[in-house]
């Protein structure tokens, strides 16, 4: 009688066990996901290809994550914390707004063309078309694409403030302009196209930015 108590005790406990959800590294397997999102998009990408890139069952994902929606919004951040080729921000640095611009826009040939994960950039050119009931999540990237834009006008108008940027620089068509080169570079990483290629593009818009500069000011 012992014997086979202590039997089914084992066997129901292995069985519990079994259920369990499996623990994971959240980071880990959000950088699963994100490469996942990154590599076919928002309405590309099945519960089924994101569980099986996380290593994670279907269960463990809804109860760590709530949704898909909630985890494509998580992974939008990571990449936003992922390590560039220059560390730091270069819009915060000490130096000119022509430097500052070219050294983002060069971290960001870098990441686009990098061979250890998807090409191109997960944020610029994402969710441009969807599904109706995905609107909000394109809503979500658009405004973040907006709040990079505002962050660009914000760098020039400190250049114009600054004294390195002329005063009719109009800073938030200048802004455009290089929202419109980080997503040209964007798409052309995912077609193929090589960081020297990309930086060939850089320097095109380094001139375009030189004509609005009244060149670097001395840092006190």
């Amino acid at each position: 009688m012992t014997i086979v108590k202590n039997n089914e005790d084992t066997k129901n406990s292995t069985q519990r066990k079994r259920g369990r959800p499996p623990a994971f590294d959240r980071e880990t397997v959000l950088a699963a996901a994100r490469d996942t999102f990154w590599k076919h998009g928002y309405d590309g990408s099945s519960i089924a290809d994101l569980t099986a890139a996380m290593g994670i069952t279907p269960q463990s994902l809804y109860a760590a994550f709530s949704s898909k929606a909630d985890l494509y919004r998580e992974t939008l951040e990571q990449y936003r914390r992922m390590p560039r080729p220059e560390p730091g921000n270069p819009l915060q640095e000490a130096v000119d707004t022509v430097t500052a611009f070219d050294r983002f826009l060069r971290n960001a040939a870098g990441v686009f063309t990098a061979p250890e994960h998807p090409k191109g950039c997960m944020i610029s050119t994402a969710v441009l078309n969807c599904a109706e009931e995905n609107e909000p999540v394109a809503h979500h990237v658009a405004s973040m694409r907006l709040q990079t834009l505002d962050l660009f006008a914000a760098r020039i108008e400190r250049g114009i403030a600054e004294g390195d940027m002329r005063p009719d620089a109009n800073a938030r068509s200048l802004a455009r302009f290089l929202g419109a080169i980080v997503q040209g570079m964007s798409v052309q990483a995912r077609d193929g196209a090589t960081g020297e290629e990309l930086l060939e593009i850089v320097a095109h818009a380094r001139g375009e930015l030189t004509r609005h500069s009244l060149g670097p000011v001395a840092v006190k």
